[in-house]
């Protein structure tokens, strides 16, 4: 097999794009593969259908590479121009006010404009104002999110100050989410100490796992709950999140998720949510429950769906690996992470959604330079570089089904999602 080497290159090279050429040339490498491995009538590896097929209707793709990369840090930073680096105070409120004038005229339409439609006109115009408001709002959470970062500019009160202050007007805690997310930073991918979406293995799933995720109805139905009351649910009784041996809450300056040189900040934290929750109530005094409902509560519960979302479809993948102890290392941990399309939405969400694997390596660089960070690493990266262009929908519906335990194959210590279950 003489010329694998070179299609396995284009494919390196292509894979991520979604131009038309590149789209090509990835398929014409892809079959040039194939009959390159199977050669006069071989038979490919279990290994090589896994690279090329596992899925199914269609959908291809590659599993991350698990071993030690050839690449260090260092040299993925020195790909990266160095201004990409550079924080700027007005840049960056430049895009926090932009959002903030969008918010701000939605919610002018709906306050002045909304109610002087027909009643007809209106149930096509609310749902349209929370569709657009909530996806808005999500911008200004990230923007909360790459405060904790100290992405927003050098200054770490400053970038304390405005992550407290828009976090707690979408009900998180900012402090409590800064240091457990910063641990994730530090632990992706690592079965006993990252913080997020951290999957089973087999022997520790319910009884009854089969009967639902072997089920389209019940599939859909923790799809439903999941976007619905999980951020709620992972900050108030770590849902989802990675087992301690006691309790832990969000809220909870006590809790085993901090130590104790955070336990104030916490408690700052709980303050900033406790202040616009009595703002709220007072608000539903004024103008009615249902008032703030249709304002600002359907828009947060469409912020919180799309964090959740977005932050799920980062770090499940079949594609993706995860570690125990004996194999995990940060390097590693860090590019099992997943960059994903979202359209227009990208730009909506500050590409958190399509830069996530450059945020993981470098979560202090501004979002404005992330695009152009990922074009200058995708180079050294190579095959530990992870785009999946399939849409966000069907994406989620795959996962869901596809993505239920993780389970080590070929080597002790690295595990891969399945879903085999024995009929029940």
């Amino acid at each position: 097999m003489p010329q694998l080497w070179y299609f396995r290159a284009i494919y390196s090279h292509h894979r991520g794009c979604s131009c038309r050429a590149c789209l090509d040339a990835l398929s014409c490498a892809r079959r040039a593969e194939v009959h390159c491995i199977m050669g006069a009538g071989g038979r490919m590896t279990e290994k090589e259908r896994e690279l090329f097929g596992r899925g199914g209707a269609g959908a291809t793709f590659q599993r991350s590479p698990t071993d030690k990369p050839p690449f260090t840090l260092a040299q993925i930073k020195k790909a990266i121009p160095p201004h990409c680096f550079q924080r700027s105070v007005i840049k960056s409120f430049s895009y926090l006010v932009h959002d903030l004038v969008i918010v701000g005229a939605l919610l002018y339409v709906a306050l002045v404009w909304i109610p002087t439609l027909p009643s007809v006109l209106q149930l096509g115009a609310w749902p349209l104002y929370w569709v657009l408001q909530g996806c808005v709002m999500t911008g200004v959470w990230v923007i909360a999110h790459e405060c904790g970062h100290n992405a927003f500019s050098d200054s770490s009160l400053l970038d304390d100050i405005v992550g407290l202050v828009l976090h707690s007007w979408l009900l998180v805690p900012y402090f409590s989410r800064k240091y457990s997310h910063r641990r994730h930073h530090s632990n992706t991918g690592s079965l006993e100490r990252d913080e997020v979406f951290v999957p089973k293995q087999k022997e520790a799933l319910a009884w009854y796992a089969p009967y639902i995720y072997n089920n389209p109805v019940g599939r859909l139905g923790l799809l439903v709950v999941q976007l619905t009351i999980g951020w709620p649910m992972y900050l108030s009784l770590n849902t989802c999140g990675r087992p301690y041996p006691r309790f832990a809450c969000h809220f909870d300056p006590y809790s085993p998720i901090y130590n104790d040189r955070e336990r104030a900040q916490v408690f700052i934290s709980d303050v900033g949510v406790l202040a616009v929750s009595l703002a709220l109530f007072k608000l539903a005094s004024a103008f009615g429950f249902w008032w703030v409902v249709r304002v600002y509560g359907v828009p947060l519960l469409i912020v919180n769906a799309w964090l959740v979302l977005i932050t799920y479809l980062q770090h499940t993948h079949p594609a993706l690996p995860h570690y125990d102890s004996t194999e995990w290392d940060w390097l590693r941990g860090a590019l099992a992470t997943m960059d994903r399309d979202y359209g227009i939405l990208n730009r909506v969400f500050h590409n958190i959604t399509d830069t996530h694997v450059a945020h993981h390596l470098f979560s202090n660089m501004p979002h404005y330079h992330a695009m152009e960070a990922t074009k200058a690493i995708k180079p050294i990266l190579g095959e530990y570089y992870q785009f999946d262009p399939t849409p966000v929908a069907k994406a989620t519906w795959r996962e869901a089904k596809e993505c239920i335990y993780v389970e080590p194959e070929d080597r002790t210590g690295v595990f891969w999602y399945s879903n085999k279950f024995a009929a029940p």
